[in-house]
């Protein structure tokens, strides 16, 4: 199971988070082998309220709420289309037939401004295929192509995720180190590990192909 991006600032009011200062077109539609990532829809509402609704999920991720609603997941789909959370929040679809997967994200750093931090989950039915491997792919090209200013990516996960460790490690972070982080799911807090993307190493890495 992946996890979504973990921070210290989850319980933040969205009044307190960095407002965005540039709109959705700076988050182009991004196409892979099997996926399109895109803005989560209003059409997507059914099918998120039902794949987030699990236990499994929400203690893996910061700030999802349990149990999760029809009415927590327009709330989302409102609040990312609005530029309230995140800079880029993408749906994960298939690219075959649209079906919804789950969702990842890329939010500024409120001390670094050249640090962008990655988050991702996927519902359950679509764990252990490589759909996170390859969304996370597609997501750190994106910011760093497109994104002179930033130098690095971090992504956290739960010390016992090993599955959303095996993603970030095979995206070519490195561990940073571990802490202690809010999981709005379990009502505390949760160790977890850092680890951190370089743009040097980004570009040393020949393709993506040999890291999977």
């Amino acid at each position: 199971m992946e996890s979504l991006l973990m921070r210290e600032d989850q319980f933040r009011s969205p009044e307190e988070r960095q407002r965005p200062d540039r709109s959705r077109t700076d988050c182009p539609v991004l196409l892979s082998q099997r996926l399109v990532l895109r803005a989560p829809h209003i059409e997507d509402i059914d099918a998120l309220a039902h794949l987030a609704n699990n236990a499994a999920i929400a203690t893996m991720v910061a700030r999802m709420p349990h149990p999760y609603t029809a009415k927590d997941a327009a709330d989302f789909v409102r609040r990312t289309n609005i530029g309230e959370i995140g800079k880029c929040v993408y749906a994960i679809t298939k690219a075959e037939n649209g079906e919804f997967l789950g969702c990842c994200a890329l939010e500024p750093n409120p001390i670094d401004d050249t640090t962008l931090e990655m988050g991702y989950w996927l519902g359950e039915p679509y764990w252990n295929k490589g759909y996170a491997t390859e969304a996370v792919h597609a997501l750190i090209d994106m910011a760093f192509r497109t994104r002179e200013w930033v130098s690095r990516i971090d992504a956290r996960c739960r010390v016992t995720n090993i599955a959303s460790r095996r993603v970030i490690q095979k995206s070519g972070f490195q561990f940073q180190g571990t802490g202690m982080v809010g999981n709005l799911a379990m009502g505390g807090t949760v160790p977890v590990e850092w680890y951190r993307l370089d743009r040097k190493t980004w570009l040393s890495l020949k393709s993506w192909g040999e890291m999977r």
